[in-house]
């Protein structure tokens, strides 16, 4: 591996190099678990088994990227975590063509889970680190956006190919994508200094002293002293994520005023393409207004496609909000990050980043559980007025937040 610090001028490199890489991740990702309900259906395993599954492998994610925001703050190298995350990832997934019970379905994903999120918050330092702070939400959009392309093609190619190879050729196919996406984060990521060029100006300069004179304490303890302004938008988020359910539940709304399950992917496909095309123009407008206004626009949009869904008023409603509904991802995945990283010094970026992610994942699955329970009792369209209001609400405390304004240079 390339270890040797990257100089300014070769720095859009690694931005372009984990863009790449997303692309290619998501696509083998994508290809795989897309087809994954209809085979486990295959081996005797039914809704229990896919829910135990895909909940200890969530989890597992969660409690990872804590744990990488640690580490990440903690070692001289980054470049090696994010590396072996994805060739973790990547080693297992194909091996799903030879498994013969779900609990071998189970050890892969959580290997998968643990793998992207031991490298997820390590790879946000390095990207931030890779940029001057004026272009911190153009790199994470950028990369979102790639990501999100990953998703439409990997539905794709595993229509394309199951026809004739079968869900176990699917597998197995998902290695060529995977492949090249460990061949490009090994030769196309290169390892930053710490601190990075992204502390080169402004508020930036102020988190480079905050780094110097702060205390040992504060760099080696799980949880640093983090300002108040990172706990203001932490609260926001959790506030938020209680009413952020799975979008499996948006599919069966659909479905429940008529249309088919068959059309599902349609559904994820049209939501897929907003959130392509918007992710990177979101994130670089960011960089010259309020990131806190662009997220808060975001929970917006979720409010509004949310109520639409309480109300279904017709299926061609539901259809234009699942292209709305790809807005609001646009507006907040990329633009959330860059808030969390420049609203702390550069030395506990993987921890905040770390703790951003836990908390928000842990009540998204916690927000599932409510949504169910309240569909159960008061029928679908309770949970999603209870959503869109939580959304609201988080949006107006979003909107009291005043982030600085980042300045092109």
């Amino acid at each position: 591996m390339d270890k040797s610090p990257v100089q300014p001028h070769s720095i859009p490199r690694n931005v372009y190099a984990f863009g790449l890489t997303s692309l290619l991740n998501d696509t083998a990702s994508e290809m795989a678990y897309w087809v994954l309900p209809a085979f486990l259906g295959t081996l005797g395993a039914g809704p229990a088994q896919l829910g135990i599954i895909e909940g200890i492998a969530e989890s597992t994610a969660s409690f990872a990227k804590l744990f990488s925001g640690y580490l990440a703050d903690r070692v001289s190298h980054r470049k090696p975590i994010v590396v072996g995350g994805y060739v973790v990832a990547n080693a297992v997934k194909p091996l799903l063509a030879l498994v013969s019970s779900w609990w071998q379905i189970l050890g892969i994903r959580f290997s998968d889970r643990f793998a992207k999120g031991v490298r997820g918050t390590a790879r946000d330092v390095m990207v931030a680190e890779s940029v001057d702070r004026a272009h911190i939400g153009s790199a994470y959009g950028l990369i979102q956006a790639m990501d999100s392309a990953g998703a439409i093609a990997g539905p794709l190619l595993a229509l394309a190919l199951i026809g004739r190879f079968g869900m176990r050729g699917v597998f197995a196919w998902a290695a060529v994508p995977g492949a090249l996406c460990v061949v490009v984060v090994w030769f196309g990521i290169r390892e930053m200094h710490r601190g990075g060029a992204s502390l080169a100006s402004g508020h930036a300069s102020t988190s480079l002293e905050a780094e110097r004179n702060s205390p040992i304490a504060t760099r080696n303890t799980w949880l640093p002293k983090l300002p108040l302004g990172f706990y203001y938008v932490l609260a926001v988020v959790t506030l938020f994520s209680l009413g952020n359910s799975s979008d499996m539940f948006l599919v069966l709304r659909a479905g429940s005023i008529g249309i088919p399950a068959s059309r599902a992917p349609l559904l994820g496909l049209v939501f897929n393409i907003t959130f392509t095309l918007v992710s990177w123009p979101a994130g670089k407008f960011s960089d010259r207004f309020s990131r806190s206004a662009i997220a808060s626009a975001g929970y917006f949009v979720f409010a509004i496609v949310y109520f639409v869904f309480a109300v279904a008023p017709s299926q061609l409603a539901i259809w234009l909000s699942m292209a709305f509904y790809g807005f609001f991802y646009a507006l907040t995945n990329p633009v959330l990050k860059a808030l969390v990283v420049e609203s702390v010094a550069g030395e506990v970026r993987g921890r905040a980043l770390g703790i951003y992610f836990f908390v928000s994942s842990v009540t998204t699955l916690l927000a599932s559980v409510i949504t169910g329970s309240l569909w159960k009792v008061y029928g679908a369209a309770v949970p999603f007025y209870l959503s869109a209001g939580i959304a609201a609400v988080s949006a107006c405390a979003l909107l009291a937040h005043h982030s600085p304004v980042a300045k092109t240079r």
